[in-house]
């Protein structure tokens, strides 16, 4: 009866807080937007901005700015942002580890090795589409997004026979193919020439800069329909957090389930990578914060991930672009500078409870 009451009165001060940062969340969205629409090395004025959703009459030259250049690298940046960030607490969920993320399963990984054979064999294996200007900027794209559901297929495949320890068999499975794709990507990088290992050095370190709006409308469809069907799993999700045994008695087909995951995943975060190059622990910071200011169910957690990734990459673009006025940093290097002091603090928190 106590744990009944006490239940009750809790469920409104969770909602509360799901609220709170709802609106937080939408603000910081909205704040990172606009920043990004109008800061830059080419400054945006208001009568432009406010001309690009039809009111008035804008400077023609900052139109062409915000719809050729800011406007897709901008719906690049938040739906790379949001896929990593559903992905990143579908896996946490997945894995039940809170250290979990969508680099996992070798999914950035087997994109860089795709990116990898473009920037240094692509000339010789593809140069008959390379040569056509209709298909040539879907080349890079295709590749990563191949390596990424490649990785995917072998832990899953590798991983399907290990019973009630397969979810433990893929996380070393994943861990294999990201040491096997690192290697090869290493023996790519150095037998290419100084401008191939330039350029696929720049791929990795993640960049919006060639985002075109030919290569995003595919991958934003693509994102869409996988951050979709991920963020639908969330009572699936909520009864594996009990264990894999409790879910099945539960009527949850936990291997189904796994392989679920485990293709969206691929999905969504290989036409993520495809667009921006290798970002790292925006689907780690993202999820475990959330987690902690709003709890663990998903059905509240997942959509919250989504406007948290994207307005945290949002902003880390943002940060790339004027930090180095005119040039420009590689966002996943900013990401990086972001993501890993929090994931030393959870590394300490987990070691605490270790003791």
């Amino acid at each position: 009866m106590t744990a009944a009451v006490a239940a009750a009165s809790s469920a409104p001060a969770r909602l509360g807080r799901v609220g709170r940062t709802a609106l937080l969340l939408a603000l910081a969205l909205f704040v990172s937007i606009v920043a990004n629409l109008r800061l830059g090395a080419v400054p945006i004025e208001w009568r432009d901005l406010l001309a690009l959703i039809g009111i008035g009459e804008g400077d023609p030259g900052a139109l062409t700015v915000l719809t050729g250049i800011r406007l897709p690298r901008l719906l690049a940046a938040l739906a790379v942002g949001a896929t990593l960030g559903v992905s990143g607490a579908a896996l946490q969920a997945l894995f039940r580890n809170p250290l979990a993320e969508p680099g996992l399963l070798g999914v950035s990984t087997g994109a860089a090795l795709g990116a990898a054979i473009w920037f240094v064999f692509g000339a010789g294996l593809f140069a008959g589409l390379a040569s056509l200007d209709l298909l040539r900027p879907f080349i890079l794209p295709l590749l990563s997004f191949a390596g990424a559901l490649a990785s995917v297929a072998l832990v899953l495949w590798l991983g399907r026979s290990g019973g009630p320890g397969a979810t433990v068999l893929m996380l070393l499975v994943g861990i294999g193919v990201n040491a096997i794709g690192a290697a090869l990507i290493g023996l790519a990088t150095y037998i290419s020439t100084d401008t191939e290992m330039r350029a696929l050095s720049m791929w990795m370190l993640g960049s919006f800069a060639q985002t075109e709006w030919a290569v995003l409308a595919p991958a934003l469809l693509l994102i869409a329909l996988a951050t979709t069907a991920l963020i639908r799993t969330h009572r699936a999700l909520d009864l594996l957090a009990l264990g894999e045994a409790p879910a099945r008695h539960l009527g949850i087909d936990t291997d189904r389930l796994r392989l679920k995951l485990g293709l969206l995943t691929a999905v969504a975060v290989g036409a993520a990578v495809s667009l921006s190059g290798v970002i790292g622990f925006v689907g780690l910071v993202v999820p475990h914060m959330l987690r902690m200011a709003v709890g663990p169910a998903h059905r509240a957690l997942l959509p919250l991930c989504a406007m948290g990734g994207a307005a945290l990459l949002a902003t880390a673009d943002l940060a790339a672009r004027l930090v180095a006025l005119p040039a420009e940093a590689p966002v996943g290097v900013i990401m990086a500078l972001v993501g890993a002091p929090v994931f030393l603090s959870m590394l300490i928190r987990t070691r605490r409870a270790w003791l």
